[in-house]
């Protein structure tokens, strides 16, 4: 089985698919599926624009729309998880995973599935240790702090996560597994991103609860993006069941021109499984036996451990499985029931001064929670609301939708503030509960003020696809590990027990591979600076470096902003997370 595996996606699904289409085509392969590591952007239409933590300046509503609409259907079934930048209102309907549009196939949360018998986890989300023990208590419209709480991965998610005692074959996140990078070539990323070793030299760089189900599941692969760069690692867990048991790590690029963003693997599978997704019975069964865990506000709650005097242990057990299946009928296969719940943009039409939408309802949630007997959690904090929960095939547009934005009399509900979306997550006010000034160690600091300034050419959207992706047939644990070059930049792509670039199946690929209905190239700009072109900050930024430093140290209420380490001590500006998210003029 060949999969495609993709980092960021950034909204670019046309650029990303006519990538894999030339692939097929030149190489006479077929990919099977498309793994995509988080920051989609399944944008529909301007309101799920305002649901993004992005600045103003860089919301697109890029083509995702096309594919939810039915003008476009997705060429390679495609299975996707969250990341921090992305429009959550949607992504929070289809909390327990469903059909973001024909042939995309969105995890959730946290989610288990299994196409052709290969079994495929995945965790939505980056780590913040401040909320992380709390519940999913937010739906739109949301305030300047649950735009960003929302993709925050929650220990509910990773509690359920630790009770799958069945191997998993490839685990799929956004944010990478802290230590991750002590598995690989260390030095070779640190060239590449100077700025990370502070992080990589004290332990923080990734995300704590990621490296904990890293070694509790031992998946045989994980793949994971957010830091924009490609990293390749090999991690030995010792014997297991009598043999050595080792995960194949690899995380990719963004979608543009020139970077690694895409990788095509080659994977044993059970010809004798179905060739479409189906849910995976030990995950439902953890779900069902889970669901009073589930709690829908902002309050801390710590899952049961040993010292619980009450249950537990959540693995799934003999009779639970059996129930699924008596459930299900034996009949696991996910149902293609994607149904549209909103208005689709209009180009010829485009909405001026759009609000965040009302809350919504889809029915593939609710199907699905009917069947397991479980809470919707957008549902169920509506009807705590008094919001009507009625799930329907397409909502109409509510009054909130339908006023001026610039209207100073604007209505708002009653349970929320008007506010702006793209105001930097580090400038938050501190709080003083200790629950919420934990520092976050996987939003870590992305500032390319160390790099060079380059002569940087911006491509036509027809161009936004990597220069020379890697088709590759990733080796065994056991096999002799090859460094592989890319002959254009001269730099190895691997690291010195390299399992990522080991034997590309045809050496074509290794040249050029961008095809020739992408277009060529136009240069729209000059000498650009590095810095902060996939590195924003929340301030517009200025032309010129000076005013740029000078607004860097500044918070967009022009504050000092804390950097949220929970010390009294003094107040800095941090740019944490500041490298997840670039427009689609990035020309790094």
């Amino acid at each position: 089985m060949k999969i495609a595996v993709e980092g960021c996606c950034h909204g670019e699904l046309e650029n990303i698919y006519s990538t894999i289409q030339h692939l097929e085509a030149k190489e006479g392969i077929k990919v099977d599926l498309l793994l995509c590591c988080g920051d989609f952007q399944a944008v529909r239409n301007e309101s799920d624009l305002e649901c993004m933590a992005v600045p103003k300046k860089f919301r697109q509503i890029n083509s995702f729309y096309k594919y939810y609409s039915g003008e476009k259907k997705a060429p390679v079934l495609t299975l996707v998880i969250g990341g921090n930048h992305e429009a959550s209102n949607y992504l929070g309907e289809l909390s327990y995973g469903g059909w973001m549009a024909p042939n995309i196939y969105y995890m959730g949360y946290a989610s288990i599935v299994n196409y052709g018998g290969v079994r495929i986890g995945g965790v939505s989300g980056i780590f913040k240790q401040r909320d992380f023990r709390k519940g999913h208590f937010e739906i739109p419209p949301y305030s300047q702090d649950t735009v960003r709480s929302v993709y925050h991965t929650r220990g509910l998610e990773v509690f359920r996560l630790k009770q799958i005692t069945q191997p998993i074959d490839i685990m799929m996140s956004h944010d990478w597994p802290r230590g991750i990078y002590h598995h690989g070539n260390t030095e070779q990323l640190l060239r590449a991103k100077t700025f990370f070793r502070d992080e990589v030299e004290s332990n923080t760089l990734g995300s704590p609860c990621h490296e904990e189900l890293l070694n509790h599941l031992k998946p045989t692969y994980w793949f994971a993006a957010h830091l924009h760069v490609k990293f390749p690692a090999l991690v030995s867990h010792g014997p297991v069941n009598a043999e050595e048991k080792t995960t194949k790590f690899l995380a990719l690029d963004k979608c543009l021109p020139h970077r690694d963003f895409l990788q095509v693997v080659d994977i044993p599978h059970k010809t004798e499984a179905p060739w479409d997704f189906t849910y995976d019975p030990e995950w439902l069964a953890v779900l069902q036996s889970t669901k009073l865990l589930l709690t829908t506000n902002d309050r801390v709650v710590h899952m049961p451990n040993q010292q619980y005097n009450n249950r537990w242990d959540y693995s799934a057990s003999l009779e639970e499985l059996s129930a699924i299946r008596e459930i299900f009928q034996e009949d696991l296969r996910i149902p293609h029931n994607f149904t549209q719940t909103v208005q689709v943009h209009d180009p010829a039409k485009p909405v001026q001064n759009p609000n965040q939408p009302l809350p919504n309802v889809n029915p593939q949630t609710t199907q699905f929670c009917a069947k397991l007997s479980i809470t919707d959690p957008v549902a169920a904090i509506m009807e705590s609301s008094g919001i009507p929960v009625t799930p329907s095939p397409l909502r109409s547009l509510s009054k909130r939708d339908e006023i001026d934005n610039d209207d100073e009399s604007a209505i708002f509900d009653s349970f929320t503030v008007p506010f702006d979306t793209s105001v930097e997550e580090g400038s938050e006010d501190g709080d003083t509960d200790v629950a919420n000034t934990s520092s976050n160690p996987a939003e870590i600091s992305l500032d390319d003020d160390e790099e060079k300034e380059d002569e940087v050419v911006k491509t036509s959207l027809s161009d936004r696809s990597i220069d020379r992706p890697l088709l590759i047939d990733l080796p065994d644990s056991e096999r002799t590990h090859e460094t592989s070059v890319d002959e254009t930049t001269g730099q190895k792509l691997s690291t010195s027990s390299d399992i990522f670039s080991s034997t590309p199946l045809q050496e074509s690929l290794m040249t050029d591979a961008r095809p020739s209905a992408m277009g060529t190239p136009c240069v729209t700009g000059g000498k650009m600076k590095r810095r902060n072109l996939d590195i924003y900050s929340s301030q517009e930024e200025e032309e010129s470096a000076g005013e740029e430093i000078k607004q860097d140290r500044l918070s967009s209420t022009g504050e000092s902003s804390s950097t949220e380490s929970g010390s009294s001590g003094g107040r800095k500006f941090k740019r944490r997370n500041q490298a997840m998210y670039t427009s689609n003029e990035d020309t790094e």
